[in-house]
């Protein structure tokens, strides 16, 4: 989607101060205007404090991550069998130490994140799903070769990141970071289309349609003080013709449907091009 998000920039995106973005995820849309923009202040946040621990240790300190995460790769075996005990064995350390985030001192905290990006790409379909009590519960994946970060890779991602204020927190707490000329991404956990495909929780809770509708109301307060806001989202055209949930909360803006491939899906079949949406309030 970068390449569709970006044709749709606000034409004066490098005079903007402030960038903002709410649902952080794994941050392509930040690293790309990132490398391509100055801006005066940039704030990032999310409500999973596994995902918001990550962004914090590498902005301080990607080196350290970087040896630990060598660690978890050298001790993983070449062979498929082998690899589940050793990957079940990692998955449940790091779920032991899910309400402990506060009390970990800096080296079991870069301890965590290097597990948390080593299962990431190697359990199954490169998901980040917990369940209630927040546990990772994602199986392993079948890669032969998992696609590690490099050190350098993660060394890139703290030089990017020096200066950006990240927070822990719900999206509402975005317009307490603006200033008079801001840029408001929003992402959020993207809507199902259908009721098989409500199976991802990337924190406690879910994101619901009362959640959706609220995003909306930070949408138009963003409006109303002149700020920038893009939006993107799962299209419910898709799957039910008749469904405007999207187009009646957002008939006051600019709704495009652009074609994008969805990579994650549990059948094969199913992985192709669809619509998503991107919902704008600027020309």
């Amino acid at each position: 989607m970068l390449q569709e998000i970006e044709a749709r920039l606000p034409h004066d995106i490098a005079e903007c101060t402030t960038y903002v973005e709410p649902f952080i995820g794994g941050g392509a849309v930040l690293f790309h205007l990132l490398d391509k923009f100055d801006f005066d202040s940039v704030h990032i946040s999310d409500l999973n404090p596994e995902l918001t621990l990550c962004y914090r240790m590498l902005q301080e300190d990607a080196r350290s991550v970087a040896n630990s995460l060598r660690g978890l790769i050298d001790s993983y075996p070449t062979d498929q069998e082998d690899r589940k005990s050793v990957y079940y064995a990692i998955r449940d350390d790091w779920n032991s130490r899910v309400d402990d985030l506060q009390s970990l001192s800096t080296e079991q905290r870069e301890t965590r994140v290097a597990q948390t990006l080593f299962l990431n790409k190697t359990c199954f379909n490169g998901l980040f799903r917990v369940n209630r009590s927040g546990g990772f519960n994602v199986p392993i994946g079948s890669y032969v070769n998992p696609s590690f970060q490099t050190e350098e890779e993660l060394v890139e991602v703290q030089e990017a990141l020096q200066g950006v204020s990240i927070h822990t927190s719900p999206f509402q707490e975005c317009v307490n970071w603006l200033d008079g000329s801001s840029f408001v991404y929003f992402d959020p956990p993207y809507r199902p289309l259908s009721d098989t495909s409500n199976f991802v929780s990337y924190s406690r809770g879910d994101f619901d349609d009362g959640d959706q509708e609220r995003l909306a109301e930070v949408f138009r307060e963003l409006d109303s003080r002149g700020t920038r806001v893009l939006l993107s989202n799962s299209d419910p055209k898709n799957t039910e013709g008749e469904d405007d949930f999207f187009d009646e909360m957002y008939a006051d803006f600019t709704i495009e449907r652009v074609s994008a491939n969805r990579a994650i899906n549990s059948n094969p079949s199913r992985r192709g091009d669809i619509t998503e949406l991107l919902i704008r309030n600027y020309e």
